[in-house]
């Protein structure tokens, strides 16, 4: 896993903070492209219980989405979020693939290049990746961040940018560049644009991935996207996460990297690793503590401030992260595989993996089939040292865990009640549960089964 990050800056501008109920901000009052597709998310996406009517954003951000023409289809394509008034804090963890994207190589070096400067947006472009386009997919993705960082009010500088889509196919820039232009005019504060920036980042999800919450005396946005070509490292496809917390750069960096492997390199649909995966946090200290206008500063990372911090980004994480697997290509069933007693966090890890990658334990969960020996036997060849003898499995629903069945105690079969595992595996969402008797160290994993579903929207992605 990489890790870049960025030097906050003080403020650039004077921006009076918004609040959920204040009217929008926009910076500036007219709209030059029209943002098709934004239609009401509960009459127009399935799952309509997952996604936010209402939000508690953060100070000094604003952001937007629109229909530049890259999709066949029309809808939203490209996404702007920006903090035109304050130096950014920024940090983020790439694809380890060796054919990482332009816009991955493009974010690293402006992180690097603004390492005693400030950030301040990330545009994102959807329905094509711009990966494995050679020069020409370099000058582009350099293109869009240039542009944004031409449109924007100065002196903001420092555009990150992220693409996703098909692989192997070049930007129409025109339209993009348009679309930019748009962005820069028309966004805003207000829960309909934060909604369409989650919209804009969309390629086979079926519903906008967008959270936010009020965490003390800061708060946090952030949304992800993807439903295929997830598995750590990274996990996310693509994801962001906004706040007004202020934060050193070293805690912040820190932070990200803890909170990733909690969240989105514990998540997994189908054990492909995609070209372009990127999951950045940044943060712009516009946030207000008990009146003042000057938040508190979390820059020990030994402090109380900053473990809270962590644990706020882990958490927040984790939520966008689960999103992405209840929106699995085709997925019938949210899994989270819970295991414990392991000698170290590397371990348990691993071996929650490897259970959740087996196309044998998933396509049993789909069929609704109790089919423990494919479960114990991913155990056995996760590569983890183990004793058999203190192996235990158990299976529940998420919705009762107290209703759970001990399928394996200490290396043998154990309650097969078959009737009862029907009932459990009826369920849509469940969680398996693993004890390998060998330490104190535990770690989760999310994943979902393997239906017909996924196979027919991969067979005709491109089409």
């Amino acid at each position: 896993m990489s890790t870049l990050l960025l030097r906050r800056t003080p403020p650039l501008l004077t921006l009076r903070p918004a609040t959920k109920t204040a009217t929008p901000r926009r910076i500036a009052t007219t709209r030059r492209m029209s943002s098709t597709g934004n239609i009401s998310p509960s009459s127009s996406y399935p799952r309509a219980h997952l996604i936010p009517t209402s939000g508690t954003y953060p100070r000094g951000w604003v952001a937007g989405g629109v229909a530049t023409g890259v999709k066949k289809t029309g809808a939203k394509d490209l996404t702007l979020v920006a903090s035109p008034a304050h130096g950014v804090t920024g940090a983020a963890v790439f694809t380890q693939n060796a054919f990482a994207a332009a816009p991955v190589v493009v974010s690293k070096a402006v992180l690097s290049q603004q390492h005693t400067s400030t950030l301040s947006a990330l545009v994102v472009n959807s329905g094509c990746a711009n990966a494995c386009t050679g020069a020409q997919g370099l000058e582009d993705a350099w293109r869009m961040s240039r542009k944004v960082d031409a449109e924007m009010p100065p002196p903001a500088k420092g555009t990150l940018v992220m693409s996703t889509g098909v692989i192997g196919q070049h930007l129409s820039m025109p339209k993009i560049e348009k679309g930019i232009e748009a962005l820069v005019n028309g966004m805003g504060d207000a829960h309909e644009d934060w909604m369409a920036a989650a919209e804009g980042v969309m390629t086979t999800d079926t519903f906008p991935k967008l959270r936010s919450r009020a965490f003390g005396g800061y708060r946090m946005a952030g949304w992800s996207k993807g439903a295929g070509m997830i598995h750590p490292n990274m996990a996310t496809m693509l994801s962001a996460i906004f706040t007004d917390a202020h934060i050193t750069r070293e805690c912040l960096d820190a932070a990200t990297r803890y909170a990733a492997d909690r969240s989105f390199n514990a998540i997994s649909i189908d054990g492909d690793t995609s070209t372009n995966d990127t999951f950045a946090v940044l943060a712009n200290a516009a946030a207000e503590t008990d009146g003042s206008t000057t938040p508190t500063l979390i820059s020990d990372l030994t402090s109380r401030e900053y473990l809270a911090f962590r644990t706020h980004l882990t958490e927040f994480a984790a939520e966008l992260a689960k999103l992405i697997v209840r929106d699995g290509e085709g997925a019938t069933k949210f899994v989270e595989i819970h295991v414990t007693g392991a000698t170290t966090f590397q371990d348990a890890r691993t071996i929650a993996s490897t259970i959740a990658t087996s196309p044998l334990v998933k396509t049993a969960l789909y069929g609704k089939d109790a089919n423990w020996g494919r479960i114990i036997c991913a155990v056995g060849y996760s590569g983890v040292p183990i004793v058999p003898a203190a192996v235990n499995l158990h299976i529940a629903a998420l919705a009762n865990p107290a209703n759970t069945l001990h399928l394996f105690k200490n290396g043998a079969p154990h309650d097969t009640d078959e009737a009862k595992a029907a009932l459990i595996l009826d369920e849509e969402d469940l969680k398996l549960t693993v004890q390998v008797g060998r330490g104190d160290e535990e770690a989760k994993m999310y994943t979902c089964d393997f239906s017909h579903g996924y196979i027919s929207i991969n067979a005709d992605y491109r089409s």
